[in-house]
């Protein structure tokens, strides 16, 4: 069973950013796309970024997209999220997630994916 875990998040300013990252251990890691979603108080769990199983490919949510970089790196088992420039309403706990095997890319849907991380808590002041 894969178990993901997720560091990196923190207390920044508006403007400033952030380094996410995501280990894999006690399963498959690299024959899976990967995703991150965050989950802001009092809100439902949004997607925020996915990339493919290789890397070949990512997709971003329109509310992160030129700000926000997924990347992976299948021989440590991790998937990194770097959040630039963030606002205030970018806070959320941040989690990602593995894609269930032959669901199309992109997928921004939650139930599509199978196992997720604890989360880190994400808080930008104005």
């Amino acid at each position: 069973q894969v178990q993901l875990v997720e560091s990196g998040g923190g207390l920044v300013q508006a403007g400033d950013s952030l380094s996410l990252s995501c280990a894999a251990s006690r399963g498959t890691f690299s024959n899976y796309g990967m995703a991150w979603f965050r989950q802001a108080p009092e809100k439902e769990r949004e997607f925020v970024a996915a990339i493919t199983w290789n890397g070949d490919a990512t997709f971003y949510a329109d509310s992160v997209r030129g700000r926000f970089t997924i990347s992976r790196d299948n021989a440590k088992n991790t998937v990194y999220l770097q959040v630039n420039s963030l606002k205030p309403e970018d806070t959320a706990v941040y989690y990602c997630a593995r894609k269930q095997v032959g669901i199309p890319f992109p997928e921004e849907s939650v139930r599509w994916y199978d196992y997720w991380g604890q989360g880190t808590q994400v808080t930008v002041s104005s």
